[in-house]
This record gives C-alpha cells, sequence and structure tokens, in this order.
C-alpha cells in the first residue's frame, strides 16, 4: 500500500514538472508568435562605475517590438505580460561594449552590451550582434519629430 502511494505522489509530481516545462514552452511561442523577437539580456538600474561591473544583475529575457517600443519579457516565468516596456523616444543609448570579466559567463557568447538610460534610469541590454543591428535600425527609424538617441 505505501509503494502504491509512493509510485502514485512520485507519478504526479513529474506529470507537474513536465506540465510547467510545457507552459514554459508554449508562453515562449505565444511571445514569438508576433515575429519581431530577438534575445535580450538586462541589468535594470545599474549604479556600478562602468569601468569593472561585475557579472551580477543580469536576467535572461526575450524581447519583442510591439510598435514604438519594445516588450521585454523575463525566460523563466509564467507571465505572459512584459516584464518592462521600453518606448523608443526615451531610450538613450550611452555606450556600446563587450562583455567585462564575469559577464562572459553571464552572457551568451555572441553578446554585445549597450548601456542605456531611459527617463534617468541606467540599463544595459546585451544582445547578439544581429539582434544589435536591428535594434539600432529601429531606434533610429522613429518617426519625423521625434528624437533620436543613438551615440
Amino acid at each position: 500500500m505505501v509503494m502504491v502511494l509512493a509510485l502514485l505522489v512520485s507519478g504526479i509530481v513529474v506529470l507537474l514538472v513536465l506540465l510547467g516545462l510545457f507552459v514554459f514552452g508554449l508562453r515562449r511561442r505565444l511571445i514569438q508568435r508576433s515575429g519581431g523577437t530577438f534575445d535580450c539580456s538586462l541589468r535594470w538600474d545599474i549604479t556600478e562605475p562602468a569601468a569593472d561591473p561585475p557579472g551580477k544583475g543580469w536576467v535572461y529575457g526575450v524581447s519583442r517590438y510591439s510598435g514604438d517600443r519594445i516588450e521585454w519579457f523575463r525566460v523563466f516565468s509564467y507571465a505572459y505580460r512584459p516584464r518592462r516596456v521600453l518606448e523608443r523616444d526615451a531610450i538613450e543609448v550611452l555606450e556600446r561594449r563587450a562583455p567585462h570579466g564575469d559577464e562572459e559567463l553571464a552572457l551568451l557568447s555572441d553578446a554585445v552590451v549597450l548601456r542605456c538610460s531611459l527617463r534617468g534610469t541606467l540599463l544595459e541590454l546585451a544582445m547578439s550582434e544581429d539582434a544589435l543591428t536591428g535594434f539600432l535600425a529601429w531606434l533610429e527609424a522613429a518617426p519625423p519629430g521625434q528624437r533620436v538617441n543613438v551615440a
């Protein structure tokens, strides 16, 4: 009797883990369904000097273009709503650099880091070279009359 109960509980745990993994995959598929997505790590509200940033604070995510804004979603989350929204006319690119020190371990291998300002909040975005090209083109494609803040 105890053995049957243990097998039943184990089966339920395995089923719940598989269901959780399925929901992660389904969520990502739904986010990417409308197109215009790219892998993008984010570090929000930077306070340390740019000379020697540690590899801490990076969160892996997926970004999606949505008109004049970028919606950023955490990869390891069940939420369907974006965690951050970056509006084109509020983003100012301050610096472009390669990952330093521990950041090389925290980010994807081909990542380029952009230090940006968003209404006074410093943040960093890390993305591939191809995604960076698209991101900068999107920034520069602002409608007439909007300011473009690309360093």
